[in-house]
């Protein structure tokens, strides 16, 4: 199968809304109805379109969206350069082991070189199946084991 990598759209947030639904990873969802979901994700893809901040890119096969990868662009004070954070890399699981998220992050990893950024980073759950497979390994990353990642529930 041929995939095709382009920028997110708002014609996307249907196709957008049953792939995240599909995984079964996030409890909220299940208790929300897909209107709300295809809200949200409206509501998030217009504002990652409002500026240069931010790059939601989507792998189409057949004119179908098996996965998306959101990357956004931060300025540190430390750093020599921005980073790149990649927030969400999400593939259908009927495609997964075809290269897909490879070629996501390929686009991401050209962008980010197109910006001058010093790196890209990301945070993968221990839990996922990615990262037991070791997925980002095989394409290059490595894991800081220095850094613990918190986070701070708001809601």
């Amino acid at each position: 199968m041929n995939t095709h990598i382009r920028k997110a759209q708002l014609q996307d947030v249907a196709a957008l809304t049953e792939l995240l639904r599909s995984l079964g990873w996030f409890a909220y969802m299940a208790s929300e109805s897909s209107e709300m979901t295809c809200e949200r994700i409206t509501h998030h893809l217009t504002l990652c379109s409002a500026d240069e901040s931010h790059s939601i890119y989507v792998a189409e096969e057949d004119s179908r969206i098996v996965g998306y990868v959101a990357v956004h662009w931060l300025p540190y004070l430390f750093l020599p350069a921005p980073e790149g954070y990649i927030s969400e890399l999400f593939v259908c699981e009927s495609v997964r082991g075809r290269d897909i998220g490879t070629q996501l992050l390929e686009v991401v990893k050209a962008e980010a070189q197109e910006r001058g950024c010093s790196r890209l980073m990301l945070v993968n759950s221990r839990s996922r199946d990615s990262y037991k497979r070791k997925f980002y390994e095989v394409q290059g990353w490595k894991e800081r084991e220095e850094i613990a990642n918190f986070v701070y529930v708001l809601k």
